[in-house]
This record gives C-alpha cells, structure tokens and sequence, in this order.
C-alpha cells in the first residue's frame, strides 16, 4: 500500500521501491512518506539496508524500474543532484576525507555550497557565503574551530564542522548515517545536545543508528528495518520498547529512560 498523503508539505515519497547492489536486492519493496521537518529515526542492525535507504534519498543508489514505483523528493522525481545537495544537508559516518583535512573549519563549511572536499580555487565564494558560514559556525557553537584544520579537530569537533557544511546551503532538512561512530562519550553527548537544538529550531532529522541513545526526545516516529525492508514504522512510545528491540535485533534488551533518552543492553 503506498503511504498516505499529509497535509505538510512532503519531503519523501517513495511507493514499491526496490534497490539492488551488485547482484542483490538489498531494499524489498520499500513504501514511505515523511514531511519537511519531521524527526525520525532508521532504526537496525548492521546490514538491514539502513544506509542503501539514505542513498536511495540521496540519489546516489537508483531504484530498479519497475510501473508501480515511484520516488517522489521535495515534490519532484527528477533533480539535479548539485541542486538537491543545496537543500538536503546529508553527514555520513564517515571522517573527512584528505583534502578536506588541510582546510579551515570555517572553508569546510564553505565547500557545503559547492558539494566539494575542500575550497578549489575555481570556486567562486561571495560574501554572502562567507557570512553564512559564520551564521552556521555560532549555531553549532563552533566558531573556535573557524581558523583550525580539520585534520587538527578531535572526531568529535569534525562531525561538528560536517554538520556545519551539511546546514550551510539549507537547513530545511538533516540527513545523518550513524553519526556517533568513532566518538568518544563526551563527543556523542555534545552531537546529542546540538541535534536537539536543531530539531527545536525546526530543522528536520532524519537519523539511521543502531544506537538506541542515539534517538534525541525530538524525534517522535520510529522507523525499524529488518532484512532490507520496513517492518514497523509509528510512535516512539509504540516501538521504542523492549520487546520490539529484542524481536529486531535478535537479542534480549533491556531498556531504561532518563530525561528523555532511553539506554539499551
């Protein structure tokens, strides 16, 4: 069944999607709606398409053609990918990349206008650009790392500039693939705490993990994926429970709450 049309504005349709990597079909028949601000969570074990999904949004992965299916982004099924990167601030799990650890804090927020690794002197940067940069720099309390190279940051301070450069063009909507990978407690609390001021200023958030402390009380809707395919997708107060984890990662979870975060084991 395809998903219901919503009076907000849509970000995301997708009906009967389907997408293969290599020789396998990694995401089976995949039907979704989300709504410009909305905050939801992907929530799976490792391999369940999690990621694939997030490259499908991005258009980086193409679902297999087929009459039923549809993909529908910001109202459109065709972009050009330098103009959705404009308005889809997309922040991987990855670290930066080479070229981009010998720029600036404040030029990696730049290369957020160009979707490039690093300020290439091609590049046409107005003064307009370089005051939203700053703009982004105060939101995500980052103006100390404005004049530091990346490749100098802690993991944590990177993801914080990564962020940056994903806002920079737009901030209508967060894509984030396992952002807390290789940060240390400290460094997930403060990502923690920054989405959260994001979501209660209206950005939207879409966030894969398989991390349950991972999930900011803003995000309201849980989304779990098994085996490449959605299997439940409603409240937090619905999914987020111990024997719905248990039955999709396969374990026996525990589950406690404080102030509005819930801790799995």
């Amino acid at each position: 069944m395809a998903p219901q049309a919503t009076e907000q504005q849509p970000f995301l349709y997708l009906s009967h999607v389907n997408v293969a990597r290599g020789e396998n079909i990694v995401l089976h028949d995949i039907s979704l709606s989300v709504n410009a601000g909305e905050h939801i969570v992907i929530l799976g074990p490792n391999g369940c398409g999690k990621s694939t999904l997030i490259k499908t949004i991005t258009c980086e992965c193409y679902p297999i053609v087929q009459p039923e299916t549809k993909v529908s982004i910001f109202g459109r099924e065709r972009w050009d990918l330098t103009e959705l990167k404009k308005r889809l601030g997309v922040v991987s799990a990855e670290l930066p990349g080479k070229q981009t650890l010998t720029t600036t804090g404040r030029d990696a927020v730049l290369t957020g206008f160009f979707s490039s690794s690093t300020l290439w002197p091609n590049l046409n940067v107005t003064e307009e650009m370089r005051a939203r940069a700053d703009e982004i720099l105060a939101l995500i309390d980052a103006e100390p790392l404005r004049d530091k190279l990346v490749g100098h940051m802690s993991a944590g301070q990177q993801r914080r500039i990564m962020i940056g450069r994903a806002l920079v063009a737009s901030s209508q909507m967060l894509l984030l693939d396992e952002p807390s990978n290789a940060l240390d407690l400290s460094a997930q609390q403060e990502l923690r705490n920054l989405l959260r001021r994001l979501a209660q200023q209206g950005t939207g958030i879409l966030l894969i993990t398989h991390h349950v402390s991972d999930i900011i009380p803003e995000i309201n809707r849980i989304l779990m994926m098994k085996d490449g395919q959605i299997v439940a997708d409603g409240p937090r107060a619905e999914l987020l429970t111990e024997q719905r984890l248990s039955d999709l990662f396969h374990i026996a979870v525990r589950l406690t709450e404080k102030d509005g975060f819930h801790h799995a084991w």
